[in-house]
């Protein structure tokens, strides 16, 4: 018997190494074989490159290792509200501070998940297409923004979960746990948290500024965030700052990038640098003397990646020079090779169930329905006096006036895709009442200015050589050199493209340049003015000379130039235009400009029963170091929170009518209203809720959705309750801190029911260290069924501490029906009743600590009509 079991042992022995040798020979190389685990086939990947091959892979765009069969791989990709920059069209969610005013980490989780979706088709058709290796078609992504929102002045705060911590901590999580899956050995896609840590504008000195916080800030408001993401969320990487952290660049700093992020928080991910971020140590913070040392100390810090720039390239000069080792920079390499591992780039697509994800996905109708459901969550009315609304549907007439009621661009917001179908308000509205409504429309003026131009077709007096429209010239560089690669007739100028998308040929929509020649014959004695409007550079010449000079990465918007005229005369007009990265569009229209007579204006439409005005501002104005020419915006950021007064003006005049006004803003940040929240009676806030954007504010309009979004940022009363905007002391920031009196406070949403808040079970005592359940019933008082954002704050004062005035520590968005009621329970966790001290760390104290739960944070108001209810327990 024991002869017979040695023999069948070792047949099996036998036969194991026999199947070994089998796979073996079936693979080249170790690393090939998806039978061993990732860090062996790393590890043997990186120990067959060269030196100059490791450094190359540390470039956001690594090329190709042809002799092992590795493929060229650009780790540059956006995912913010729906994948962003991609040549393919997509489903557009709302943008980020949209989707964090609805406080559902449900629905934010499952557009992450929908949107990785989407990513994996695009990338399964670019590997198809043989385009893999280009920008915005692959699976790391740069995303989410979770830099708290500290001030209302900053462009991109509209990309970020607002002001909170708690509330960017827990969606931020929520996206991270979407977007990458919960595959046991793949991740669906990587999430990128950024930027790490204390970078919030402003954007004109983002690449020279010194953010110096105290440890309480630092450890209170900073860092919550990153901390959830990287020990909780395992968020695949994040990205360092452009600024610099007490004196050190953030990518190469000793206490966010070692101490912090690598040795306390023991994260193991890839870390990329902001773009050109590398760049910055030498040319703009000047603390490094040149490339090789930058590349140097950002490596030895865990910078794995360089963005936008070769500085990287000088690291193979910093090993010869002994300034870092070549073992150093393997960390590095291995990182990057165990993310593309992960994702399951060197596996077959049989093995790894994303990679069989189909181009059907792409704005599949459960996508685009669910960008409408965020779109209608996202949405916060500000102000409801007498029931304004909801309008009522069989209006005889209504009045849509406004820069934002007919404009596509302002609901995309910033780092966005292309649907195939945008919304806008007015088309919502006209789409809501139906034919028997007549709906007028009238823009009315700029964001800021009551002159327009008035658009006239020229399209018939413009020709080139005897033929009609325009020579189009094509260049694939940025300089206009040589000749063009495409020359082609196009009936006139008005081209947008997404980045890496085909433009003629084989040229794609990144670094190119383009020439547009035409002669206008003028029709009559007079003036005609010429709009150019492109993104990024163009220059505008008449007869040769230059007359417009917007050349300049920086996005420029529209110009204009106002043309003498001699009937019969011809003008030879030429628009050259660079695309130096991001998006690309020109566009160059004609008309004269007039100025809006708004008594005028509202003698028109004072037969309306109502009157929408779609205003506030616009990712045309606010965003990512951008060059605008416009009152109040400067590089990107606002100068001043107020409604720029020109729509002001245009609301008093309209108001006079005796008609209901609403007012539907379009923002991605806080905005003063002083005047519309004391005289107009119907406020919603719209956001840039993306491609539907326009059905979800006719559905709030009109009654066929019950609004329950919530701010997820301050709204002050003006500039004077501002502190510096280059300050980063939290002090008088935020509602945690905000002494005065805001004009709309942080978690503040009206609804078109009624709740009550009764039944708060909260422990009387309960240990300092340990979890706490607390659980509020909630009734649906009120006539509708709606929704309602169930919201816990925690409040406490302990001497010789710094404390919050309240802290969000809970939040649950829930759906009642009339007369219903839910109990809604809540978990604390030991965190959410640490103590910050001074040095930053946290401490478990006793002492009394105040629970409020309510729909909105607690005053004497909300107390009294049971809008929130509280409780303390004492901790031991």
């Amino acid at each position: 018997m024991k002869r017979v079991l040695s023999l069948f042992l070792m047949s099996v022995l036998i036969g194991a190494a026999s199947f070994t040798l089998k796979q073996e020979e079936k693979y080249k190389y170790p690393f090939q074989n998806p039978e061993l685990s990732i860090d062996a086939r790393v590890n043997d990947l990186v120990s067959r490159l060269t030196l100059e091959e490791k450094v190359a892979q540390m470039l956001n765009a690594a090329p190709a290792i042809d002799r092992l069969g590795i493929p060229s791989y650009d780790w540059w990709n956006e995912v913010l509200h729906g994948v962003a920059r991609t040549p393919y069209k997509v489903t557009v969610y709302p943008q980020a501070i949209g989707m964090a005013a609805t406080f559902d980490t449900i629905s934010l989780k499952q557009m992450a998940d929908f949107s990785a979706l989407e990513g994996r088709a695009i990338y399964n058709k670019a590997i198809e297409e043989g385009k893999s290796g280009q920008r915005y078609v692959g699976l790391t992504y740069w995303t989410p923004n979770i830099n708290i929102f500290r001030d209302p002045r900053w462009g991109r705060g509209q990309e970020t979960y607002g002001e909170d911590p708690f509330l960017t901590a827990m969606l931020g999580r929520a996206f991270v746990r979407g977007l990458q899956g919960d595959d046991p050995k793949y991740l669906k896609a990587a999430a990128c948290a950024k930027h790490y840590a204390v970078h919030s504008g402003p954007e004109p000195e983002r690449h020279v500024f010194n953010a110096t916080p105290s440890n309480y800030d630092l450890w209170d408001t900073y860092l919550p965030a990153f901390e959830e993401l990287v020990v909780n969320a395992d968020v695949a990487g994040v990205m360092c700052a452009y600024n610099a952290f007490r004196g050190e660049p953030c990518c190469g700093s000793d206490v966010l990038m070692n101490d912090i992020l690598r040795n306390q928080w023991q994260f193991t991910g890839y870390v990329t640098s902001d773009c050109w971020a590398i760049d910055d140590f030498f040319k703009n913070h000047k603390t490094h003397p040149d490339a090789a040392s930058a590349s140097a100390d950002a490596v030895m810090h865990g910078t794995d990646l360089d963005c936008g720039t070769d500085a990287y390239k000088a690291l193979v000069q910093a090993v010869k020079n002994g300034q870092i080792t070549e073992r150093q920079i393997d960390v590095s390499v291995k990182r990057l090779f165990t993310i593309r591992f992960r994702l399951g780039m060197f596996d077959p697509a049989a093995m790894v169930a994303y990679a069989q994800t189909p181009s059907s996905v792409l704005e599949s109708a459960p996508h685009q329905a669910h960008s409408l459901k965020m779109a209608r969550q996202s949405m916060v009315l500000l102000k409801n006096d007498k029931n304004t609304l909801p309008l009522r549907k069989n209006l005889k007439k209504i009045a849509v006036v406004g820069p934002n009621a007919d404009n596509p661009i302002a609901v995309l917001g910033n780092y966005n895709g292309l649907p195939s179908e945008i919304v806008t308000a007015l088309e919502g509205i006209r789409e809501k009442v139906g034919p028997n409504t007549e709906v007028v429309y009238e823009r009315a003026s700029t964001f800021t200015k009551d002159t327009l131009l008035v658009y006239s077709d020229i399209s018939k007096r413009l020709s080139i050589d005897g033929k009609p429209g325009v020579k189009a010239e094509y260049f694939d560089n940025k300089e206009l050199k040589g000749q063009p690669i495409a020359t082609r007739q196009e009936a006139g100028i008005s081209n947008a493209w997404q980045e890496g998308e085909t433009v003629v040929g084989n040229m794609k929509a990144y670094d190119f340049t383009a020439r547009y020649t035409t002669d206008y014959t003028a029709d009559k004695d007079g003036t005609i003015t010429f709009e150019v409007e492109g993104d990024d550079g163009y220059r505008f010449f008449v007869d040769g000379k230059q007359q417009l000079d917007a050349w300049s990465r920086n996005r420029w918007g529209a110009k204009t130039y106002k043309l003498p005229t001699e009937k019969g005369k011809t003008y030879r007009l030429m628009v050259e235009y660079l695309q130096d990265g991001g998006k690309a569009s020109i566009a160059m229209r004609a008309g004269n400009l007039a100025r809006t007579d708004f008594k005028a204006l509202a003698n028109r439409v004072k037969d309306a029963d109502a009157i929408v005005f779609v205003g506030g501002i616009s990712p045309q104005l606010e965003g990512e170091e951008m060059k605008v020419d416009e009152p109040g915006f400067e590089g990107g950021d606002r100068t001043t929170i107020m409604l720029p007064q020109v729509q002001t003006d245009l609301m008093k005049v309209l108001k006079a009518t005796g008609k209901p006004v609403v007012f539907v803003m379009m923002t991605g940040s806080a905005i003063a209203t002083p005047w519309e929240s004391e005289n107009i009676p119907a406020i919603v806030n719209a956001w840039y809720a993306g491609q539907s954007a326009g059905t979800a504010i006719a559905d709030v309009l009109f009654g066929d959705y019950n609004p329950a979004g919530r701010l997820p940022v301050t709204f002050y009363k003006s500039d004077k309750d501002l502190p510096p905007f280059s300050d980063y002391s939290m002090e008088g920031r935020t509602y945690r801190y905000f002494n005065g009196q805001p004009l709309y406070s942080f978690g503040h949403g009206l609804s078109y029911t009624t709740f009550k808040y009764d039944q708060l079970a909260v422990p009387a005592t309960a240990k300092a260290n340990s979890p706490i359940t607390v659980r509020v019933r909630v009734t649906n008082t009120g006539k509708m069924d709606g929704e309602e954002v169930v919201q816990l704050y925690t409040s406490r004062e302990v001497a010789g501490y710094k404390t919050p005035i309240r802290a969000l520590k809970g939040f649950q968005r829930i759906s009642l029906k009339k007369g219903e009621s839910k109990v809604v329970t809540f978990q604390l966790r030991p965190q959410d009743m640490t103590v910050i001290a001074e040095d930053g760390t946290a401490k478990h104290l006793s002492g009394n600590v105040q629970i409020s739960v309510g729909g909105s944070q607690p005053d004497a108001k909300t107390k009294k009509s049971k809008k929130t209810v509280e409780g303390t327990v004492a901790l031991q």
